[in-house]
Parts: structure tokens; sequence; C-alpha cells
């Protein structure tokens, strides 16, 4: 594993419990997200390095800087077509981009004055934006809402192809952690390292609205 990992019962009392935060695991260059796949489009990303054979570039991909909202959505790698499971290493910069471009799925009163001006916003972006209730290993709701990012179009090509340092397999971690994440207590649970991401721009915290953190939660 080319990931930190600590038992989730430590971390988990260090997260926030509520309000839309971004939980990741990142350094200066770099942000890892992940995704879910059928073997067949693992294996060629994995060998080449970036996503491409089966992977579909006409259809909006959506990924996650969120491990345990990536297991919620692939039931720890049971559900079919998501059975192989990728931490995909960003260039920081372009993370960073993601979140500047990002449209809400929904219509936001506070960001937009109209629902036209929602709409073709969402028709001129190619960063589609959702925040979503976050889930403990067992797939219980919480009530801190994750964040998923919908990329289609140059956004898309640019992630699958340019952006990405580094794709790593954690499909054999996933099936490993998958008997703990139903053991009483999540006991002996690992999960990737992750801290609460603050993106440079303040601007950009406030189109998120992200909630407030305090400092010592925040490490840049």
């Amino acid at each position: 594993m080319k990931l930190h990992t600590e038992r989730y019962e430590r971390q988990a009392l260090e997260w926030p419990a509520e309000g839309r935060h971004i939980l990741a695991q990142y350094d200066d260059k770099s942000v890892i997200v992940y995704q879910a796949f059928r073997p067949a489009i693992a294996r060629f990303a994995i060998a080449h390095g970036y996503f491409g054979g089966d992977f579909r570039y006409t259809r909006m991909s959506w990924v996650k800087p969120n491990f345990l909202w990536m297991m919620y959505r692939c039931g720890w790698g049971t559900k079919p077509g998501q059975e192989s499971v990728l931490a995909i290493r960003l260039q920081r910069p372009f993370f960073e981009s993601l979140l500047e471009q990002a449209v809400p799925s929904v219509f936001e009163p506070r960001r937009y004055a109209t629902r036209d001006e929602w709409r073709t916003a969402v028709d001129r972006s190619s960063v589609r934006l959702q925040w979503d209730p976050d889930h403990d290993p067992a797939g219980n709701k919480t009530a801190r809402r994750a964040i998923q990012l919908g990329l289609r179009g140059e956004a898309l090509k640019q992630y699958a192809r340019e952006a990405i340092i580094e794709i790593i397999d954690i499909t054999r971690f996933v099936v490993q952690q998958r008997v703990r994440a139903s053991a009483s207590h999540f006991a002996g649970l690992l999960t990737p390292v992750e801290h609460i991401f603050q993106p440079a721009d303040t601007k950009v915290c406030g189109q998120l609205g992200l909630a407030d953190v305090q400092a010592d939660h925040v490490r840049h």
C-alpha cells in the first residue's frame, strides 16, 4: 500500500461530525481521489498510467477524495462493474482548478440569482459538484457532507491523461478491510489517512459552501 493508513477509530475522533468538508489524503503537490471500475478498465489504467481502453470519454466520470464515501458507493468493491478500486494521485493545482470550475448539480440561490443563470452555468461547465451525506464504514449516514466531482469534456480529458501522477490499485486492501468494516465497532479497520482539505483560494471556499473549521483541523 502506497497510501498512508491509520485505524478508523482514531481518525473518526478527529473528523468533524457535520457540515460540508473535503476529507482527503494530500500533500503540497498532490491530492488522492478514488474511482471504482470493472477489472478491464482498471488493468489498462494500472498498466499505462492513464485511462483508456474501455474507459468512456463520452460520459461523465465521478471522482471522490473521501475513501469511505467511495466504499459506500461501490459497496467495498462488491457492486457489479465496481470490483476494482483505484486511488488516483492527482496534481494538486489541477484538483484545485476542478473545485474552482465546479457547478452544483442542484440550484443554490446563495450562488446564483436565478435558475436560468444556474442552468447556463451547468451547460457551460465541464465539472459538476455534488454534496451528499457521508457514511460510516457500515454504510450508515452521518451528518457530515461528502463531496464528489463529475467530470466531462475537456476536464475529463485532462484528468484521465494529463493530471495523473500515479494510479494505485487498492483493491486487495479494500477486500482485506471489508470484513473489518462489518465488525463490532469497526475493530482493527484501517482507512487512508485523511484531513480537511481547504482550497488555497478563499473565494472557492465560499463557492463550495465549506463549513468553517478550526485551525488545528487543517493541514496545508
